[in-house]
């Protein structure tokens, strides 16, 4: 089976101009097919403000009223993921951006207001139900790169402000029967952290037995917690391995040599 990268990048890169930059040399280089999933950064909120549109967020999630949906749209949509594609087509990489709703390629439903058992109204905030990965499959093996924004469809022709990790792993999955799929999460940390006050405590590989054990000791916990639910849901839907790091680390962390590889045995 060929080879498949789904990476996601954060904040934390699409926020930073040199970053960003260096990533995406990093990303054109890798040898395979590569989708890219971005999230939103700090844009959005910048240009609510000067708008005028309140911005509300729970727990740091988003509530998604009306106005916001417009404004998540345009800049995810539009600003950050064509100007992605715009530097990695001058790196030589053939990038075509993407939300859900372009091919029918993910479909959502409206979070209902006890989806989480917390009571919240979300807004406009979609959870995926299905992805087209023969549609998906056909772009990559007619050679292009991939590039996804955050934004889904419900098919009633409602737009859906949707959570990139959650895109990037419902594609990952979508795939894994037409690719050997390696699926990398990006974020601040080097990796999951034996200490978490010491970024070079990564603990460089996680199973099953070893992740409950973990647990138990209270090494993982928190926010981390979920991130490794998802990443073992993943595995179990066919997805070959679930890689967590910084994405300035990316060949290393594609290479097994940076980061925390999840795996199932």
């Amino acid at each position: 089976m060929d080879l498949l990268s789904v990476i996601k990048i954060g904040g934390n890169i699409i926020d930073d101009e040199a970053k960003l930059k260096a990533f995406l040399a990093q990303f054109a280089a890798i040898k395979g097919r590569k989708i890219l999933v971005h999230g939103g950064g700090k844009l959005a909120t910048k240009l609510a403000a000067t708008l005028g549109v309140q911005q509300q967020l729970v727990e740091g999630r988003r509530i998604t009223d009306a106005e916001t949906l417009k404004i998540v749209t345009m800049v995810y949509a539009g600003f950050i993921n064509k100007n992605i594609v715009a530097q990695l087509q001058a790196l030589g990489c053939n990038a075509l951006g993407l939300t859900g709703a372009d091919g029918n390629a993910l479909k959502a439903h409206k979070r209902g207001q006890d989806a989480r058992g917390d009571g919240i109204d979300y807004g406009y905030v979609g959870d995926v139900d299905s992805v087209d990965s023969e549609f998906l499959a056909g772009l990559l093996r007619q050679g292009k790169t991939l590039v996804f924004a955050p934004i889904t469809h419900d098919g009633k022709g409602q737009l859906l402000n949707t959570n990139a990790d959650t895109i990037a792993q419902e594609i990952a999955k979508g795939l894994s029967a037409d690719f050997e799929v390696s699926l990398v999460y990006s974020f601040e940390k080097s990796g999951v952290l034996q200490n978490a006050d010491d970024d070079s405590s990564v603990i460089h590989r996680i199973d099953r037995a070893s992740y409950a054990r973990l647990k138990e000791q209270q090494v993982i916990f928190a926010g981390m917690i979920p991130k490794l639910d998802n990443a073992f849901a993943a595995l179990d839907s066919g997805v070959g391995k679930v890689i967590i790091g910084k994405a300035e680390d990316l060949p290393s962390l594609l290479a097994g040599q940076a980061g925390t590889t999840i795996v199932h045995e």
